[in-house]
């Protein structure tokens, strides 16, 4: 069963003015049983079966609570996809095994290649993001600041279809 985990909201400083934006860094981390799946010996298969290439979309959402709850900023929608290849760089496969096949996953278009797996399945299923918000659209005082994280992914050959969600613990937020 896949989840979402370790989520966390860290606010960059503690009190801001009214005039101010506030960044908060969102972390979270996707474990389960289609992380655990997503090796080497699977990125092979796939690539022999012509399955070569995952695409993760996820969804961040910040509100604040109060009398009524209110939606915060712009929701983070992102993707991250994961490029099966063949190569001949023996620093990305053991050079003694048959086949030679890696990952390349790309955060928005941008390229990243990992030297093991452990590295690609955390660029792949860990997540950090910078979410902004005018201190104005909170107004003045302390305000409980919480919200959801939803991922979702196709069926592939080594991966079921899922659709996973988790809670954004309340934060304080301190505007002066």
């Amino acid at each position: 069963m896949d989840r979402i985990d370790k989520i966390e909201v860290i606010p960059s400083k503690s009190s801001y003015s009214l005039d101010d934006t506030i960044h908060l860094l969102v972390k979270f981390s996707v474990q389960g049983k289609n992380r655990e799946s997503f090796t080497e010996q699977n990125w092979t298969e796939a690539y022999n079966a012509n399955d070569v290439s995952v695409k993760m979309k996820y969804e961040v959402h910040i509100t604040s609570t109060g009398l009524r709850r209110q939606k915060l900023g712009k929701p983070i929608i992102s993707y991250k996809k994961a490029a099966i290849f063949w190569t001949r760089n023996p620093k990305l496969v053991n050079p003694m095994k048959e086949k030679r096949v890696w990952v390349q996953v790309a955060k928005n278009f941008t390229p990243i290649i990992k030297l093991t797996e452990e590295d690609v399945r955390q660029e792949l299923f860990d997540f950090e993001e910078d979410y902004t918000i005018k201190a104005s659209e909170l107004g003045k005082g302390t305000h409980k600041v919480r919200g959801n994280v939803q991922v979702s992914w196709q069926k592939h050959h080594f991966l079921d279809k899922n659709d996973v969600h988790g809670d954004i613990l309340p934060v304080d937020i301190q505007v002066d």
